[in-house]
């Protein structure tokens, strides 16, 4: 797989943030923890997280510690290369999974739903988008979920229903 030709040739540099909250007031923990989710971070522990080095990465995990420290948290962001392959392929196989399961949860929608409306096609749409952004390894359900959402406006029927 790809996470095993990536770490044969040499690790991924990796940006962490690590990062403790307060438990109250809740709200500003809520915003961190969903905008970690919409990065597609990688936990590697209790309040530390990672992302494939990339100048955006970086960029963004230093927002979100700027997030964490108005919230009158602490946090640090450093970039590290894991001494170890295997702990890399392991990051990286981790973040595919999350990615995979996002897919999949898109094609079953899709499978599941009727695409009776145009907002419901953008809404599909978006979605994959969405998964795509944070998809920094190439998630092997990546061309399904494409394919899916882009067989919605070639397949459909007059009904609205998908063939």
């Amino acid at each position: 797989m790809l996470a095993t030709v990536v770490t044969q040739e040499r690790s991924p540099r990796w940006v962490l943030l690590s990062y403790r909250v307060p438990r109250e007031p809740s709200t500003p923990r809520i915003a961190i923890w969903r905008r970690l989710k919409d990065l597609g971070v990688v936990q590697v522990g209790d309040g530390l997280v990672a992302l494939p080095e990339r100048d955006e990465t970086r960029e963004q995990l230093e927002w979100v510690a700027a997030q964490v420290t108005e919230a009158d948290g602490d946090a640090i962001v450093w970039t590290a290369e894991p001494t170890m392959r295997a702990d890399s392929a392991r990051l990286i196989d981790q973040q595919r999974a999350a990615r995979n399961d996002e897919y999949d949860a898109l094609i079953a929608d899709i499978k599941s739903g009727r695409p009776d409306d145009e907002r419901t096609l953008a809404r599909w749409r978006r979605e994959l988008r969405r998964i795509e952004r944070r998809d920094y390894f190439r998630a092997e359900r990546h061309d399904a979920a494409q394919a899916a959402v882009a067989g919605l406006t070639t397949s459909e029927q007059p009904t609205g229903r998908i063939r």
